[in-house]
Order: structure tokens, then sequence, then C-alpha cells
């Protein structure tokens, strides 16, 4: 039987000549990346574990989560990292270049066929170009720039194929959008998506970036798109010498293929606090807003940008409303400046930034305030991430028309007229929020109290919010447990050691931050048991020795919030003391059990 691509690319970069589904395999990193935000962790685990770097030539950082060093524990790290990189030859793009998933592609760091991974958990950006690349915690982010390898799970793959002709008004963004409300964000968890189509296979390299992106917000490993002629002759002039592809074999298996429409797509918004809950635009068009953002990896292309001046140019921003535009890197700045975009944005009165993650991080343009409704055209709104206000999803035209009309429109209806608003509402007032030791084995059985939190999807934003990302000590961590999550806001003052959590689906959806695993560890919770766990999330927990199982059967024991939970992490046995009632989750497998007993990946 044949292979998949991201079989094909893991058995490329391990020892295996053969790779299929659930597969752990030790694969070699072509790029090795951390952020700014993420970098000073890997730094700290660098020195703690007295590790070397492995090739210094394929390692890098990248500073684009706050590339104006605007706040000062973001400009401290970025500084530790300056130092580090210094004194081991390390590449550095600095605050002036831009994304860094973009720069892996612009500075030939990546190309079909490779691996890379980075702090940032949208680095399967890079199935854009066939390439396999993937968000991790900072201990991995360590391990592998000291081995050059890092352990992987080999994911199923789904095929998804697109058949018919797209319609003529609908953007990539819609394309995304339309396909996270299809299947939302964990029907695809921890599968690789491999998208097919004769109109796929005709987007541009911009337009394929914008899709790959959000694979992250439905919950997928990856989602390849296998290169055309433009793609491959792009990245072969990056890197200056011919690509061999990597493709699917004629005869690969795939867990699931699904045929979609291109005739359904239409022009979507998702709406505030999840990325798939997108709706057709007509069903909210005439919502009032504040602001609006366009840039992020996901729309600040330079495509993205002349799209936007063509719906600015000639108009003016709404009065009362903001309008921030950052291109994604400096290449891309530059060329909206010869271009004349740059004036067109202006003109506009729009405000426009040096390249980075910008407000889709709540970084070098602030974010957004109690009350306020904002269109971005970035991958994720989450509640908190970025600010305190609502946030809607949508493409760059969108966003652009939007800001103009001071509410949620398309291009060709801005000159519909002014609809008359409701007064806003007051904004609401918000919330106020040892040395080391030998090893010993840990324990294969646990008891703990119930925390029962019956929701799914709760992400890292919610976990343990962006805004404390530049804490390094974990002791200071378990405070900001669950602070984000409304609701359990008060969850770390209440928690106590050994305490057990019950959760839904998608645990730990969003990103790379390792913060959100060891908030618990801080606060000494003992293990979480969810239906299913976010692909990263579940990497940094088991790489901290902290111990996660998975069961879609938790309903059988009847839990209430309380209860003592028995948990034999080597069987996968669950028993609520309370009943006596039991179930089988999945077990620690071999690798887990070893990283949990060796007390981390160190």
């Amino acid at each position: 039987m044949g292979m998949t691509i991201i079989e094909k690319i893991l058995a490329n970069h391990s020892q295996a000549e053969v790779a299929k589904p659930e597969d752990i395999l030790d694969v070699e990193i072509d790029a090795r990346v951390a952020r700014d935000f993420g970098g000073a962790n890997v730094v700290k685990n660098i020195r703690d574990h007295e590790l070397g770097i492995d090739d210094p030539e394929r390692t890098f950082f990248t500073f684009d989560c706050n590339p104006t060093g605007s706040d000062q524990k973001f400009t401290a790290n970025q500084q530790i990292c300056r130092v580090f990189a210094r004194e081991y030859g390390i590449k550095v793009y600095d605050i002036n270049r831009g994304v860094g998933t973009h720069l892996m592609i612009e500075e030939g760091l990546v190309y079909p066929g490779a691996t890379a991974i980075s702090t940032d958990s949208h680095a399967n950006i890079l199935g854009a170009i066939g390439a396999f690349g993937q968000g991790m915690g900072d201990k991995d982010i360590a391990a592998a720039w000291s081995s050059g390898r890092i352990w992987f799970k080999v994911p199923e793959s789904v095929k998804l194929t697109v058949n018919g002709k797209i319609p003529e008004k609908v953007s990539a963004k819609d394309i995304i959008l339309y396909l996270l409300a299809r299947f939302g964000a964990n029907t695809f968890l921890g599968k690789s998506i491999e998208l097919y189509g004769e109109e796929i296979e005709r987007l541009s390299l911009d337009k394929r970036i914008t899709i790959a992106s959000m694979a992250t917000e439905m919950g997928a490993v990856t989602m390849l798109i296998p290169p055309n002629q433009e793609v491959v002759r792009y990245c072969e002039s990056r890197i200056c010498r011919r690509i061999d592809l990597v493709l699917a074999d004629p005869d690969a298996h795939y867990a699931e293929v699904i045929e979609l429409q291109a005739e359904k797509f239409t022009s979507m918004v998702s709406r505030p606090g999840k990325p798939h809950d997108a709706i057709p635009l007509d069903e909210i068009m005439g919502t009032r807003i504040d602001s609006a953002f366009i840039g992020s990896c996901t729309n600040g292309r330079i495509e993205d940008m002349r799209a936007v001046a063509e719906v600015l140019q000639d108009h003016k921003v709404a009065d009362n409303v903001v309008l921030k535009i950052v291109p994604c890197t400096d290449r891309v700045w530059n060329m909206c400046l010869e271009e004349g975009l740059i004036e067109i944005f202006k003109d506009a009165r729009a405000m426009v930034s040096n390249p980075g993650c910008a407000g889709c991080a709540a970084g070098q343009v602030g974010q957004n305030g109690p009350g306020e409704v904002t269109v971005s055209s970035g991958n994720r709104n989450f509640p908190g991430k970025q600010g305190l206000g609502d946030v809607y999803l949508a493409s760059p035209e969108i966003a652009a028309a939007s800001a103009v009309a001071g509410f949620i429109t398309s291009p060709d209806l801005i000159p519909a007229g002014h609809i008359e608003q409701e007064p806003p509402k007051s904004p609401p007032v918000p919330k106020p929020k040892p040395e080391k030791s030998a090893k010993e084995k840990k324990p294969v059985e646990l008891t703990g109290r119930v925390w029962f939190i019956p929701r799914d999807d709760i992400d890292t934003d919610m976990i343990y919010h962006n805004r404390h990302l530049t804490i390094t000590d974990i002791n200071e961590m378990g405070k900001h447990t669950l602070g984000n999550l409304e609701g359990f806001e008060s969850f770390a003052s209440h928690a106590e050691k050994g305490d057990i959590i019950i959760t839904g689906k998608n645990f730990g959806a969003g990103s790379s931050r390792q913060q959100a695993v060891d908030c618990f560890i801080s606060l000494g919770v003992s293990c979480i048991i969810a239906e299913s766990f976010g692909a990263i999330y579940e990497r940094n927990a088991i790489n901290a020795a902290f111990p996660i199982l998975a069961s879609d059967a938790l309903d059988k024991l009847e839990l209430k919030n309380g209860d003592l939970l028995a948990v034999n992490v080597s069987t996968g046995k669950l028993i609520n003391q309370r009943n006596k009632k039991s179930i089988q989750a999945i077990p620690f497998s071999e690798v887990q059990m070893e990283i949990y007993q060796n007390g981390g990946l160190f």
C-alpha cells in the first residue's frame, strides 16, 4: 500500500522505509524556529539542561509576536534570545522582518517536502507549499535544537476534494471559513488534511497560505496542498536548486475521502468567540463596528494588500472607526510602498504598522477594549485573544469595506448608505484577574478530587491568557490558570494539590504555548482527562510529564464535582470511588510512559 504526503515526508526524514498512522518516528527537522515569546523559554531549557545546538545553520529566532518591543517583558525576552544567538551563531530575524512562518518560505528555510517546527502554533501554514510544519512547545523546540530531531506520531490522513467552480467573489478566507463551519474545530482533530481539486490546483501561493494557515483552528495537524508549478518555481528561486516533489501515491490509504461542491462556497464571517462559528455574510450584514484589522499570518500577503487597496481607493474610513493594516513581512511592506498601496491606505485614514503578527497577537497595534467590536482578517477570535471586545473574522476585502461603511458589509455594498444602529451599550467593567532532587519513580495510580468542566474546544487562551506569556517562572504561572475561561476565573484560588480535571473534546485547542500545561503543574493538578486533546497541547503535556488521558466514555462514570476518581495511567482504568463505576481510557503509550517516568522530555 502506498503512502500519503505526510507519511512520505515523515518517512523521508526518519529511518523508516514506510510510515503509517500511529507509528512514532524520530524525525529530522530541517528548520528549527523559536519566536520572541517562546524563545526565552527555549533558551532557559537549553541552559538549565546544559544542552548544545546541533546545527546553528538550521536554527533560527523570529521576532514577530511583538515586533515593536512595546511590552517591556517582550523586550527583555527578545534580548535574551539575541544574546544567546550571538553566543551560538544563530540567525535572528529581528523585529523589522515580519511573520516567521512567512519568512521560512521567503528565505528558503523551508521548501516542498521539508520539515519545520516553531513555537508558532500556525507553523502548519507551510502545508501551503507541501511542507510539514508543526507548532510545538518550548521543550520540544529545545530538544530539537539540541539533537536535530524530535519524536512524532504519524497522523491519519483525510483527503478533501473540491469539485466545480468557485464563485467569483469568494476569497481564500471565505473558503477556509466555510470549511471551518462545515467541519468544526475537532472533526479532523490530530489528522493531516490533503486538499485537491482543479480550482485548488490553480490557487496562488498567497491564497494557499490563507487556507493552510487555519488548519490549526480545524484541529488538524496540517493541511497539505500539493504545489503547482507557480509554487515550485517560487520555492526553487528561494533555495536556488531544483525540488523533487513529495506527492501521495495513487494507492495511498485515507481515513476519510470527502468531496465538496465549490458552488456552495460563499462570503463568510465568523462570529465572536469561535473561528468555526462562521455564517454567510448576508446573515450578519449591518452589524455596527468600531475597528478593523487587516494582516496576520493568514491575510497579510501582497494579494491581500492589493485587494484592500482596491476597496479603499477613493474611500475614507468611517468616522469613529479605526482601521489597522499590517503587512506580514518587510518584503510585502516594501512592495506596498513601491506599488503606491501605502499612499492609498493613508489617504483612506488607515493606520499602517511595521510587519508582524500585530492585532492577531494583541501586540504591536494594540488590543480592542471592552465593548469594542472589531472585524479582523486574523485566524482567531477566542475571547480575550485580541482584547476584551468582540472580534468577527472575515476576509480582508470585507474588513476594509466594513471599516469604510462603519458596519459589516461587502465591497459592492459600500454605497448602500447608512444603516440605523441602536446606541452602543456601556462597556462592561472587566474583572480583575526548589532545587532539583533525585528523580523518583512516578506513580502510575493517581487519586484526586474531580473538577468537572463540561465544555468542548477549551483553547489555550482560555487556559492561560497571552498577556501572561512573558512569565518564565513556572511557580508564578498557576495563579493565572483558567483565568480567561468564563465561569472558572477563580479556579486557581480554589484548586487543591492532586485535583483531577474532567472535560470535553479538543481540550487545549489553539496556540503552542507550554504555559497552558505548566500552569496546571504549578497548581499541583495531578491529571487532566478529556474526550480528546488539541494535537500540540497533547505533545506539550507528554513532554512535561503531566498526565493526560483521553476517553469518549466519561459520561458512564456519572461524575460530579468533588467525586474522588482513581486513575491508572498504565492500564487506562478509571474508577469513580463514589459509585464504583469504571471505564477504560486510552492508557499511556510507551513513549508517554518513558517521558513520564523520566520526569519530562529532558
